[in-house]
């Protein structure tokens, strides 16, 4: 296989870390480009003796003049506490990111991913989610600067592809888990694991009835390799999630047993537009992409307690 060299942006982050990791170890060289808003150098520490991986400290708001064969573009704070703490870099990274990195595929002529996500569908009226339900989202609230930057990252994605014939790759990712987690980044399998671990309180927003549907780190980085190398004509935008759906209440539930904790549950305020329901259809990336996950929620769960283990001893 040709070696190639390869940028991630956000590559420091929790997602990008496992990504720049799988590339590496497929004989690329990787150039990680992050801002450490929300990455952390703890997450790359490891792969700095690599000579295949080069580290650069840069924020995608702004131009970035590199020579590289592809690009991953993962940058974005990417749970509520973090990208409402500063909602307007937060719009800015996705959109002005989104505009930097297709510009830079346009001058190279090389393909560019986008990492979108499921919240462009908002609080879905379609269950599950297909590509095609085009979302119900509130321009206006809290979690816009997320919801509405992702959405228009797309919208700049496809026309650069259809008015600069730009190499395009669209996922949309459904809720993720796994080691290198942030843990205090407010996402319900990190906050959960980090409360059971300490024996505090477990704190469900809501009746604890709503849906999600968690995706494996590994699972995901495959999904996401497999979009990058299809054909030319496959640009998506594509579900990348795993189709098992619980609620709230069962994952807290799993999370106690599996740590065997003392903790108890207690019932908080639903935060505003915090989606009831979200669970992917993932036919096309089964068809296109021959993918779907194969990491079962508790042996997931048993491996991410056990890196939040390490962290917090």
């Amino acid at each position: 296989m040709l070696k190639k060299r390869i940028l991630i942006t956000g590559g420091a982050g929790f997602l990008g870390s496992h990504l720049c990791e799988r590339l590496l170890k497929e004989g690329n060289e990787v150039l990680c480009v992050d801002n450490f808003f929300t990455g952390s150098r703890q997450n790359i520490s490891h792969l700095m003796d690599n000579k295949n991986f080069e580290l650069m400290r840069h924020d995608v708001t702004f131009p970035l003049y590199v020579e590289v064969d592809e690009i991953y573009n993962l940058a974005c704070p990417a749970s509520p506490v973090h990208y409402q703490f500063d909602p307007v870099q937060t719009t800015k990274t996705s959109v002005m990111g989104a505009i930097n990195m297709l510009g830079l595929a346009k001058r190279l002529k090389i393909k560019v991913l986008q990492a979108s996500t499921s919240e462009v569908y908002g609080d879905p009226e379609i269950h599950p989610q297909p590509e095609t339900y085009k979302g119900s989202v509130n321009p206006i609230g809290i979690r816009a600067c997320y919801d509405e930057g992702k959405r228009c990252a797309e919208t700049l994605f496809f026309d650069y592809h259809r008015q600069h014939n730009v190499k395009i790759k669209v996922m949309r990712i459904f809720n993720t888990y796994g080691p290198r987690m942030h843990p205090n980044d407010g996402r319900v399998v990190s906050n959960f694991i980090v409360q059971a671990l300490k024996d505090e309180d477990i704190t469900v927003y809501g009746d604890g009835n709503q849906t999600r549907s968690f995706c494996y780190c590994d699972d995901l980085i495959d999904g996401m390799i497999r979009l990058m190398n299809s054909d030319d004509g496959i640009t998506g935008p594509i579900n990348i999630g795993n189709p098992g759906e619980f609620t709230i209440l069962e994952l807290a539930q799993k999370v106690i047993q599996l740590t065997n904790s003392k903790s108890k549950i207690i019932y908080m305020p639903l935060p505003q537009d915090d989606p009831m329901q979200r669970k992917p259809v993932i036919d096309l990336a089964k068809e296109k992409l021959g993918w779907e996950p194969k990491v079962a929620l508790d042996d997931g769960l048993i491996r991410t307690i056990s890196y939040f283990e390490q962290m917090i001893k």
